[in-house]
């Protein structure tokens, strides 16, 4: 919520007070170092990315207070992201052209290059999510893999039984309503403030976690996320959150890799954890004509303490669970690259620790 209210200023500092500027998406986030101590923070922020578009990328970073005159060391950075966010005609609510950011030193030209590439990720990753392509071979296997295997849990003359550690995904859900109160609004407009509704998703995403693991979840990342529809003060926000995706801390397997393995005699990987990524639906109801609208998914990767696993049943299910599947080995290929754009040493082949989006 802090980093979103930042990017708001700086964007703003870039465009003037001329446009109306909203949160379009969250595009990473990257915990470095985790705070181990009680010490002020000091956020900071530029626009990194900017072509003369209607939209500017913005990168944050969070660290730990340099003593006065002193400047930021890599070690005490606790976290880097980066905002979307976009200019709009504050009569027409339409997107307006703003300043390209001009870039001068080395720093500045890696930085904008990183953001060009994310754009452009961006845009080719839109033309092959499920809406747009089938499940591949290796996925089709999977899930056919797991369809026979709820076979055998329902057949009387199997002795397979569902393990006590895997939970079907239709039993994880968590879901919360509220309504938009005046106080959570922009500050040009009557919608609400990005940063809430990301606050709130992250609230119901920790529960969700800490009741399917009956455990006490660790933040690992936020996946890239984009605002749908903005949320009027008044209406209605519902939050469904599900166990959408797990695996093991250690290896990166998931379920369905553990179940092919045990049907040659391998056994699950025990004492390791569980990587455990709850996903977020997000619709708004407006009270007086009744019309409900999508406002966003919100993805979050938390870490716990258990052995634990979910398995889809249905075929909404299957394809919940495909998409997971994608976004976690998207985070784990970056971080086996060793690095984000904007972060890292470059060394490669290692978890070094890091927390990370893509």
């Amino acid at each position: 919520m802090d980093l979103d209210a930042l990017s708001g200023v700086i964007a703003y500092n870039h465009t003037g007070e001329s446009v109306t500027t909203v949160t379009a998406a969250v595009d990473r986030i990257t915990i470095n170092h985790p705070l181990k101590e009680i010490c002020d923070l000091e956020l900071s922020g530029q626009v990194t990315f900017a072509t003369g578009r209607s939209s500017m990328e913005i990168s944050i970073q969070v660290a730990k207070a340099p003593e006065r005159g002193a400047s930021v060391q890599k070690e005490d950075v606790l976290m880097t992201c980066a905002f979307t966010m976009v200019s709009l005609d504050p009569n027409t609510k339409k997107p307006v052209a703003i300043c390209p950011v001009k870039v001068e030193t080395d720093e500045e030209k890696r930085l904008f290059a990183a953001g060009e590439k994310n754009y452009n990720i961006k845009k080719a990753r839109a033309k092959t999510g499920l809406r747009k392509q089938t499940p591949d071979d290796e996925e089709s296997d999977l899930i056919h893999a797991m369809w026979l295997r709820q076979l055998d849990y329902h057949d009387p003359n199997n002795p397979l039984r569902k393990p006590p550690h895997t939970h079907y995904m239709s039993s994880t859900t968590l879901s919360s309503s509220q309504i938009m109160q005046p106080q959570y609004r922009n500050r040009h407009n009557f919608m609400i403030f990005g940063g809430y509704l990301l606050k709130t998703s992250f609230e119901l995403a920790f529960c969700c976690a800490a009741a399917f693991s009956h455990s006490r979840p660790t933040f690992l990342s936020l996946d890239p996320s984009t605002f749908e529809n903005p949320v009027p003060v008044g209406s209605v926000l519902y939050l469904k959150a599900t166990v959408a995706y797990t695996e093991s801390a250690v290896d990166g397997a998931s379920d369905a890799h553990q179940s092919a393995g045990a049907e040659h005699g391998e056994k699950r990987t025990e004492g390791s954890g569980t990587r455990v990524q709850i996903r977020i639906d997000s619709k708004v109801r407006d009270i007086e004509h009744g019309s409900t609208k999508p406002t966003g998914q919100f993805n979050y990767t938390f870490l716990v303490d258990r052995d634990i696993s979910v398995m889809p049943q249905t075929y909404e299910e299957f394809m919940i669970w495909v998409d997971a599947r994608r976004r976690a080995e998207r985070v784990r290929g970056s971080i086996d690259g060793g690095r984000v754009e904007g972060v890292g040493d470059g060394k490669k082949g290692k978890d070094d620790g890091r927390r990370v989006t893509e």
